[in-house]
């Protein structure tokens, strides 16, 4: 259902709307927190590694398809608060066409290149082969991973985030279940791992793009909308390629990083996999709260209610906080079984790495939080520079203090190491550029 998201109170208002989001990214993280469970589990630790070094490439793609669905929601949402109902429409329809060109070229590049890429990074010989089966498989379902992405992202527009909450509930659950039906029943290995979770999201998609068209019609316009809008068109771009560059320059640190992991062994890089795919679901959660504060932003400064993105603010600031604290008490009290529930067998060396990774990191979850959401308001009004500055300098950060820190007798922990230090600056960055930025009288 389309929600107003420009009227009643501003606190209240963003819980309602935020919650169902966090709930949606809890699901959409369990795919790949179900592909590794199942392969730790069911397989092997190397399976486990596969997959996570995969994924560090995957992400790369998962950018692109995050900068369509900010780029096309932040612009959806401005004419939804506004009421103008036909440029939502022609909204929608730009950045389909843009999304539908874009991803069949990313798709064909990343097959064309995924073997080059993993030898990039140092993959271990040993993971090697399931690293590309996953990765190739995974690369055919760019289109629906795209689509899907922009869907959600025109339901948050609209104020509706609970449709998007019952598909990924849905398709993560059976996404589960076909993981070790592959696994267990077939004995299909990776490739079964890789091969569920496209038929999940194919399905996912498909309704969630269906869905999409019915909302659609259902907002009533005085004449045909245009299917293509070259303002249009540039003004999603103007946020989503800035969002894009912003993911992808984080994916290819991440890569970096995951590359100088590598080099430590198979029971680092697997302890690692395990620990960073608890960190991503934290973390991703935060980012897709931050993407509502987006869209309520957006709305508001559509109805010209700019009083309301400051109440807003405040309340997204005291709901990220509140939500991080239970994570933060969860994952340092019971680091060991959460490690243990993604490896059947694990080694000293790797229960070891992956707890030190949590230990250093998870104490940072409200810092990082504020920085998340600060990011939401920067992006909803429009603020990309400082957004981006942000971000550049956190990542810069990590990569070079992991490279250096990780070359002195630290190791490994030197690499940890780096993320409390990124988010922190960030932050700080992050807060005093929102500050400045809920001081405007008018849209940017």
């Amino acid at each position: 259902m389309n929600k107003d998201l420009t009227r009643g109170k501003a606190g209240p208002a963003l819980w309602r709307f935020c919650l169902p989001l966090f709930g949606s990214m809890i699901f959409q993280q369990l795919y790949n927190i179900a592909d590794s469970w199942v392969a730790g589990r069911f397989i092997d630790e190397n399976a486990l590694a596969s997959v996570g070094i995969s994924y560090e490439i995957t992400l790369v793609f998962i950018a692109f398809a995050f900068g369509c669905n900010m780029g096309c929601s932040v612009i959806t949402a401005l004419y939804f608060g506004s009421k103008d109902n036909a440029k939502v429409r022609t909204t929608v329809t730009t950045a389909s066409i843009a999304t539908g060109i874009l991803c069949v070229t990313l798709g064909s590049l990343g097959l064309l290149f995924s073997e080059p890429l993993l030898r990039l990074i140092n993959t271990p010989d040993a993971v090697f082969a399931d690293s590309l089966i996953y990765l190739r498989i995974y690369l055919l379902s760019v289109p629906f991973v795209f689509f899907y992405n922009l869907a959600t992202g025109i339901f948050s527009a609209l104020g509706d985030s609970v449709t998007p909450f019952i598909f990924l509930a849905s398709s993560s659950i059976a996404n589960i279940g076909l993981d070790i039906v592959c696994v267990k029943t077939f004995s299909m290995g990776v490739a079964g791992i890789a091969g569920a979770t496209f038929i999940c999201q194919s399905i996912a998609c498909i309704l969630a793009v269906i869905t999409v068209i019915i909302h659609l019609r259902g907002l009533k316009v005085s004449k045909r909308p245009k299917i293509w809008d070259s303002h249009i068109f540039r003004k999603i771009t103007a946020i989503a390629v800035p969002t894009t560059i912003q993911q992808t320059f984080i994916s290819v640190g991440n890569i970096m990083i995951q590359g100088m992991i590598n080099g430590f062994g198979e029971s680092v890089v697997a302890g690692y996999s395990a620990a960073i795919k608890l960190n991503n679901l934290v973390i991703t959660a935060f980012t897709t709260l931050a993407n509502g504060v987006s869209n309520f932003t957006s709305q508001n400064i559509g109805a010209g209610k700019y009083h309301r993105i400051r109440e807003g603010y405040r309340a997204s600031l005291m709901m990220v906080i509140i939500l991080s604290v239970p994570f933060v008490i969860l994952y340092l009290v019971f680091r060991q079984p959460l490690l243990g529930f993604f490896i059947e067998n694990p080694t000293p060396g790797s229960v070891q790495a992956g707890s030190l990774f949590l230990i250093t990191t998870v104490p940072f979850y409200p810092v990082a939080s504020v920085k998340i959401v600060s990011d939401g308001i920067l992006r909803g009004a429009r603020y990309m520079n400082r957004f981006m500055a942000a971000t550049f300098t956190d990542l810069i950060l990590r990569v070079v203090l992991a490279a250096v820190l990780s070359s002195t007798s630290l190791s490994y922990a030197g690499i940890w190491y780096a993320w409390p230090i990124g988010w922190v600056t960030a932050t700080v960055m992050s807060f005093l550029f929102c500050r400045k930025a809920l001081d405007y009288g008018k849209a940017p």
